[in-house]
């Protein structure tokens, strides 16, 4: 296969994902979308973690919050737990890379607030850690996954929501993760300031 075949089979894949994706989810992302929607509306915050890519996307969504989507509105809360190196390095030093996440949620995490956890396998051991502490700090819950779910899935409860993407490569699961980011965004804009109606 040559350069140009691989570029279009990679958008191919991408724009089958994002389908697939679209036909199976929608009603999964908007009731994600109303958990992040009433807990902004409480005046809770939004915590956001992930690995690698997945950690591009939290700060991403983050960013997206804080400062502004498409339309002037004012800042919402939502912390990216993959920022500050300083606390991700003494933690895995002091204790380990499994704690790097939870111990954030646990200080910062709230009764109300929501975890937006990501990864694309559902068996990063870190998020997953994660997931257990927003859930002992009496947190909601909204995974982005792929594959079969992992063990995330397992740890999942009502009224936790897992957007789980059809799809078993990891690029075209970060690809569509990018996409349902965007999506609660503009659901979150929509619903809280009227943007785009």
């Amino acid at each position: 296969m040559n350069m140009i075949d691989i570029v279009s089979q990679n958008f191919s894949e991408s724009i089958q994902a994002k389908i697939a994706t679209a036909d199976s989810l929608a009603p999964t992302v908007a009731a994600a979308a109303q958990i992040l929607v009433e807990a902004l509306l409480a005046g809770k915050k939004i915590l956001v973690c992930g690995n690698g890519g997945s950690a591009a996307d939290a700060q991403h969504f983050s960013a997206e919050l804080l400062n502004r989507y498409e339309v002037e509105r004012p800042p919402l809360p939502a912390i990216s737990l993959t920022t500050d190196t300083s606390t991700l390095t003494s933690i895995g030093n002091d204790y380990s890379y499994k704690e790097v996440f939870s111990k954030q949620v646990m200080a910062l995490g709230a009764e109300g607030d929501v975890l937006l956890a990501i990864s694309t396998s559902g068996n990063s051991e870190n998020v997953n850690t994660a997931i257990d502490a927003a859930h002992a700090r009496e947190m909601t819950v909204v995974a982005l996954s792929g594959k079969d779910g992992g063990k995330m899935r397992d740890l999942l409860r009502a009224p936790d929501i897992e957007i789980r993407i059809p799809a078993s490569r990891t690029a075209r699961i970060q690809e569509c993760h990018i996409t349902v980011i965007h999506c609660l965004c503009e659901l979150i804009d929509r619903a809280l300031f009227g943007a785009g109606n």
